[in-house]
């Protein structure tokens, strides 16, 4: 782990003494070269992008590149803010009196925002003029975590860490400090979903949670990048209403927040962490992790027995799913997407929301088409079968077979193999 870190801050250290004009040419050129290298990432953010319904998108290929050359350039920025002393070049509050006065009468402010821009300023910044902690998640290079760490708070900032959130967030906001929370994780353990461009996203509620119980407000930071400088923008504070349910105001208040971030990641959405899988639905309770996706395409032929598609819904019981079915065929399944075919031709969907496809036709130029596009997987019968060896018996049903390929196993599958 030292000889990876020490070997990044070499490589990195020239960025240091570079002009922040150098520092996002460069990231442009490397977010471009990744863009067309890192096929993993780019299908998922062509997919994340094609699954925001309500984003309406000119060029998505464009629009991904673009989230590609964001993020390369935040990457890149890490020595040059490590070396900083002065910032105030470079980022400008818009509108700090926002904040500025809550703190000043001696009330904490939960700060939620997103993966906007170079994300991590906004606590740099922020640390400048107030008191502040944030909730920062660990990564597994503990000697590169301390360095970032240490960015982060070499303006008097400090870094909590996720499973101390609940205890520590509590103090510092009683104490008239900010909190600062990147809420726009994908969380499909939480118990609140909340439509995010159109469509269910789980998310924490902790900075609801947190600002009820203390009588703070939430308050949306937004950060956007504008030639080679930063602009910071508040929204107005988002309070909680004690006379109302806990319940009541953190589906309120946390639907207003991700209103109010949303609408300003549609102005600049190239600027937006696009590589996160920010719609998960499953859980790894059950599904290998290598089919564990958020949607979904169920190819089927005339031939097919529609009732075993239930099958895939108690194996993906949140999952967005879409069936491509004949149109004589009837459908028994309600909460899926289904879209009709007359024709061979009319198989071949220029979507890339799909990152798992089932096919059961006969059509075998189905499976390069989709992994050309963002699937990973293209199964058919033959690779179910396949992957499904170590458990698999001649006698297995269709629904069986399913189960023994996609989940471990446990009693989803154990339970009917009896």
């Amino acid at each position: 782990m030292n000889l990876t870190y020490f070997a990044i801050r070499a490589l990195m250290f020239p960025l240091s003494l570079l002009p922040f004009k150098g520092i996002h040419f460069a990231g442009n050129a490397l977010g471009s070269l990744a863009y067309h290298v890192m096929k993993k990432y780019r299908k998922r953010a062509l997919s994340n992008l094609s699954l925001a319904q309500d984003l309406k998108i000119k060029d998505l290929k464009k629009t991904a590149k673009g989230a590609f050359k964001n993020l390369a350039i935040t990457c890149l920025e890490y020595p040059k803010f490590s070396r900083l002393k002065n910032t105030k070049k470079v980022i400008h509050c818009e509108n700090p009196s926002t904040a500025a006065e809550i703190i000043n009468q001696g009330k904490g402010v939960v700060f939620f925002c997103g993966h906007q821009a170079n994300w991590e300023l906004l606590f740099i910044e922020g640390t400048q003029r107030m008191p502040g902690v944030a909730i920062g998640r660990p990564i597994k290079n503990l000697s590169l975590y301390k360095w970032v760490v240490s960015i982060r708070e070499k303006f008097g900032g400090t870094i909590i860490e996720p499973k101390q959130a609940i205890k520590e967030g509590l103090r510092a906001l009683k104490k008239g400090k900010f909190l600062g929370i990147v809420g726009d994780q994908g969380m499909p353990e939480s118990s609140y979903a909340f439509d995010f461009f159109g469509r269910r996203a789980w998310t924490t509620p902790s900075p609801a949670i947190l600002a009820y119980r203390t009588n703070c407000p939430i308050i949306v930071a937004m950060i956007k990048r504008e030639k080679g400088k930063y602009f910071i923008h508040y929204s107005d504070p988002i309070w909680p209403d004690l006379e109302k349910t806990m319940d009541h105001e953190i589906k309120r208040m946390m639907k207003e927040s991700l209103t109010v971030l949303e609408d300003d990641i549609r102005k600049r959405p190239e600027q937006w962490l696009w590589q996160h899988n920010r719609w998960k639905q499953e859980t790894p309770v059950n599904v290998y992790y290598r089919y564990r996706w958020d949607s979904i395409l169920i190819i089927v032929p005339k031939d097919f027995d529609p009732k075993e598609l239930a099958t895939f819904r108690v194996i993906y019981p949140q999952a967005f799913m879409t069936i491509l079915a004949p149109y004589e065929m009837d459908i028994p399944l309600s909460d899926v997407e289904i879209i009709r075919y007359k024709t061979s031709k009319e198989l071949y969907l220029q979507d890339y929301r799909f990152k798992l496809v089932f096919n059961f036709t006969r059509e075998s130029g189905l499976k390069k088409h989709f992994l050309a596009l963002s699937a990973f997987h293209v199964l058919d019968l033959n690779a179910l079968k396949k992957a499904a060896f170590e458990h698999a018996l001649p006698n297995d049903s269709f629904s069986l077979l399913l189960k023994k390929a996609l989940t471990r196993p446990n009693t989803l599958w154990k339970k009917d193999a009896k």
